[in-house]
């Protein structure tokens, strides 16, 4: 290790100090008992040492080629994560998906809930609870005196939240945490009282973000062009067109939908509309799964079965990742998504599902190829193999570094790499994948076209309100007619978008720029190109932006 992965190791140390929570979801031990300081003061503190961290860096020469790859990436995360906080946007930003209070809650997911220091590292945690609540408040307050506020719609949804995590009759997320936890005398007492305090300061944030943050908020949804270049290009890692992007989110979408067809007339006959197939396949007894267990037992036998069946063949899986596990999340807000081992890996890759409330039945044909997003070949082989890189990766590049546009395009790209590795060969599962497809395609153009404001096309393929400027309801309408989802799944997914600008996108476009990246090595590569190879390299990259992972693999 030089110079730079010295730099880049101490960063770890230090970040770890100031974000605890973010320790405990990279799995960084020694954090657990306590919360980030989300006031002002807080937020700066890190913003500090990412400052001081770049400036160090810049005058650093990397003395071989994977610290040239670990200086591109530092330098490129870390000067993104600045500039948005520079820009006020970091410390605001509350939507749906992502908030401080967001990150305070789904920390106890992750926690070991076995043994003494277990349980009195969540008493510590929950009893820190409203305390972090009044720190994020202040910091709220204050981005707002200075311009910077959140959509009103984003605020009122996540109050919506607060009220469904503490409502006895709903997640009640705090008081059934207790429940699970086995403690005796003062710590189960301690316990009780963190719930009851935590649980209290979520709904009297929820309150407050009513009451008086929304009435500041902003009525238009749409981020704008500046707001939104940063955003996309801190989601994807890369400076894209987007005009030349979101046109060609209605040439994807129309070329999936022909496909879609196709195999729809597998389905259900010659000329069977994309509909008419998922009508069939949904009255399928054989692919509906009665009961959330029974779901998340049917997507762990699916995802060991992947496991197993790709390592040694399309893949070489190291023993400490060949373990995964499917959960079900202790809340009902219509989420899927994985978290990464821990640092030792005593803690494995986990992949969750937030069941909607009400939702009792689930479709495979639908989630199949979900299964292989968040498992393997898709975030868990991707995040795990970096952070097994031990001996060529610094423990910033395996823990910390993160970029949408690479995860997410890889985790898409993995699901397109199953059909073509003939394990989406049934007709339902590739209608499946590829109405997953469509919908990340959808996505590139509403999500684009919501927060520019842009015309839609005279010509669009669709025929969808040509001319006009979109809307937030427009955008709701568009998805309703190209999304084949539950309703409640759908109306999570719009408010997400209109939330988190720039994210969205970050799925298709990232697969999009993987596999130009991969089509480049094959045109340099000629004859001696190898699949297997290709990935193999490109995971032991590790996560970077997706322009820093074009010249990585330029060099290769």
């Amino acid at each position: 290790m030089g110079l730079v992965d010295d730099l880049a190791n101490r960063y770890v140390a230090d970040w770890a100090a100031l974000s605890p929570i973010g320790a405990t979801y990279t799995g960084i031990a020694g954090h657990d008992d306590k919360l980030d300081d989300l006031s002002p003061a807080g937020f700066e503190a890190q913003a500090d040492l990412a400052r001081r961290t770049l400036t160090e860096l810049d005058v650093v020469e990397a003395e071989t080629e994977a610290e040239q790859v670990a200086k591109d990436a530092m330098l490129e995360r870390l000067g993104l994560e600045l500039a948005r906080h520079e820009a006020g946007y970091t410390a605001s930003e509350i939507s749906v998906i992502s908030s401080g209070v967001h990150a305070l809650r789904m920390v106890f997911d992750l926690m070991p809930a076995e043994g003494e220091e277990a349980v009195a590292n969540i008493a510590a945690r929950l009893a820190a609870f409203p305390r972090a609540i009044e720190q994020y408040q202040t910091t709220l307050r204050e981005a707002a005196d200075a311009g910077h506020v959140s959509p009103t719609a984003q605020m009122i949804a996540v109050a919506e939240q607060c009220a469904g995590w503490t409502d006895p009759r709903r997640d009640n997320f705090f008081h059934a945490l207790a429940d699970r936890i086995e403690a005796d005398g003062a710590l189960a007492a301690e316990i009780r009282r963190g719930a009851a305090a935590a649980t209290a300061a979520t709904a009297g944030f929820g309150e407050f973000l009513r009451t008086e943050l929304a009435p500041r908020g902003r009525a238009k949804e749409a981020a704008g062009p500046d707001r939104y270049a940063l955003a996309s290009q801190y989601f994807l890692g890369a400076k894209v067109d987007q005009q030349e992007t979101y046109e060609w989110g209605f040439d994807e979408l129309f070329r999936l939908e022909n496909e879609m067809r196709s195999v729809a007339a597998e389905i259900a006959g010659p000329g069977a509309a994309i509909d008419e197939a998922v009508a069939v396949l949904d009255a399928d007894p054989a692919r509906r799964i009665p009961g959330k267990e029974a779901f998340r037992d049917w997507m762990q036998a699916l995802a060991d079965k992947a496991l197993g069946e790709l390592n040694g063949t399309h893949f070489d899986i190291p023993a400490q990742i060949q373990r995964l596990e499917c959960c079900l999340a202790p809340t009902s807000d219509g989420a899927i998504y994985y978290t990464g081992p821990s640092e030792d890996f005593a803690r494995p890759g986990r992949m969750w599902w937030a069941v909607p409330e009400g939702q009792t039945e689930f479709s495979t044909w639908r989630e199949t190829s979900t299964v292989y997003h968040e498992g393997v070949p898709g975030h868990h082989l991707q995040i795990g193999t970096a952070q097994l890189r031990a001996e060529s990766l610094n423990r910033w590049q395996r823990l910390l570094s993160w970029c949408s546009g690479h995860g997410e395009g890889w985790a898409l790209y993995a699901e397109r790499l199953m059909a073509d590795l003939g394990y989406l060969g049934d007709p339902g599962d590739r209608l499946g994948m590829l109405d997953s497809q469509a919908l990340r395609a959808t996505r590139v153009i509403v999500d684009i076209g919501m927060h520019l404001e842009l015309e839609i096309p005279r010509d669009n393929p669709f025929g969808f309100h040509p001319g006009e400027r979109w809307t937030p309801e427009l955008g709701w309408e568009f998805l309703r007619e190209h999304c084949r989802i539950d309703e409640e799944v759908l109306r999570f997914e719009w408010r997400r978008y209109l939330g988190w600008p720039g994210q969205a996108p970050s799925y298709k476009i990232g697969e999009r720029i993987w596999l130009l990246a991969r089509d480049e090595v094959k045109a340099r590569k000629g004859a001696d190109f190898d699949l297997k190879a290709f990935h193999r390299d490109a995971l032991n990259l590790g996560s970077l932006g997706l322009d820093p992972l074009r010249r990585a693999l330029a060099r290769l």
